[in-house]
């Protein structure tokens, strides 16, 4: 006999983001589902495989409002310094650099690097744990039907949920947007980012690197490693499509080689360690974040350049929101998929979303380039940001996941 449940929320989409929510509002007593095509188990994987998150102040705090921090235990890899260099290949960075501390803002970190596989196993343990939510995994979606008071979600085991709100959180290629007719608006960069670990002769001393290259940005993120030792990096690596599928196809030898090129000497000599994985890049922006007893978190409302290591931060940042006014209409009787939840949130998140979309976009373009007037331009940029305190404080903040707009004021 097929299962029917009642509950506030209906989530679409077990990722992070989607995960997250659910546990955010069960947290809060709000009764909800989250359905993925996917078992979530096997997203378990049991050795590091090169990929880690950079985790925001601001997104640190939804995690652990959602109980998932917690769970990490001491695996986070604070970041308590941040270096920009600009740079040809080949060549001695600009001398004109940029250094971020986190003395200069009294913090103890910006942010936080975590391993893919460590979050995904908090998350798997905090889902089942908490009453009121309930989870479908692996399970197909075959209908979601909107109407004016309410949403039905049918699985393909007949299985029918109800709710007053469903929340589309299945990535870029969301199929419930679509269904919903929103339209979005979509970007080429022509670039792909490969994505590795390395370890390396010196510790890290919880630096993150970003090298602009004509090509694109070389991050260099801290990680534990082993034994927590300070030797391990993630990094982030933009390139040309046609040379990122080059260099991501080299033995591991010649991408060893590679690697060190653009690595230079700042931690000595380097080894990947892991798999490596590569990403073609591209911006989305959804029109509009609702619609009927629908709302839009994550990748499938919008996606950016890497380049400020702002994408997963901008999805938990719209769960913070929506969460916030989803557990607060249901606890004073409110609709929580009314018109007024799901315009708060629009207003509170599309035009933030978008400004800093247009930031990465503006801030790949000026940098991943080697034309001498815009070179000089940057590098003029960079002076400026370093010698002006309110400014440098802006992008401190922005690192943290914070408006930048508080940090405006003289000191």
């Amino acid at each position: 006999m097929a299962a029917e449940r009642d509950v506030a929320v209906t989530i679409l989409g077990a990722g992070p983001v989607g995960a997250t929510l659910a546990c955010l509002l069960a947290e809060a007593g709000v009764p909800a589902a989250v359905v993925d095509r996917a078992p979530l188990p096997p997203m378990e994987l049991p050795a590091f495989d090169g990929r880690a998150y950079a985790i925001a102040r601001t997104s640190r705090d939804v995690l652990a409002d959602a109980g998932v921090w917690a769970r990490l235990g001491a695996l986070p890899c604070p970041i308590r310094r941040i270096h920009v260099t600009d740079g040809r290949l080949g060549q001695k960075p600009s001398r004109l650099d940029l250094t971020f501390d986190t003395t200069d803002v009294g913090v103890d970190a910006f942010g936080w690097m975590v391993e893919a596989r460590h979050l995904r196993i908090a998350l798997n343990a905090q889902l089942p744990s908490l009453p009121g939510l309930w989870v479908a995994a692996p399970a197909h979606v075959t209908a979601v039907e909107r109407e004016a008071e309410r949403a039905t979600v049918r699985l393909a085991d007949g299985t029918i949920i109800r709710s007053r709100l469903v929340v589309a959180a299945e990535g870029r290629e969301s199929a419930t947007r679509e269904a919903a007719g929103i339209a979005v608006t979509r970007w080429d960069y022509g670039q792909d980012a490969i994505v590795a670990a390395v370890r390396h002769e010196q510790p890290h001393g919880h630096v993150a690197v970003e090298h602009f290259l004509p090509a694109g940005p070389f991050a260099i993120l801290p990680l534990p490693g082993e034994d927590d030792d300070g030797r391990t990096s993630a990094i982030v690596w933009t390139e040309r499509r046609a040379e990122a599928a080059r260099i991501w196809s080299l033995d591991p030898s010649g991408f060893a080689r590679e690697l060190a090129r653009r690595f230079g000497d700042r931690f000595g000599a380097v080894t990947p360690v892991g798999m490596r994985w590569r990403y073609p890049l591209g911006a989305l922006l959804a029109h509009r974040y609702t619609a009927t007893r629908l709302a839009l978190v994550g990748d499938a409302a919008h996606g950016i350049h890497p380049i400020a290591g702002q994408g997963l931060n901008l999805g938990f940042r719209d769960v913070g929101e929506l969460g916030a006014r989803i557990a607060s209409a249901f606890h004073a009787g409110r609709d929580v998929g009314g018109a007024e939840v799901l315009a708060g949130y629009q207003r509170a998140r599309r035009p933030a979303n978008l400004m800093m979309l247009a930031a990465t976009d503006a801030l790949d373009r000026l940098f991943s380039t080697d034309v001498a007037p815009v070179r000089l331009l940057r590098d003029l940029g960079i002076a400026a940001v370093d010698r002006l305190p309110p400014l440098k404080r802006v992008f401190m903040r922005t690192a943290m996941g914070l408006s930048p707009l508080g940090a405006l004021k003289v000191a």
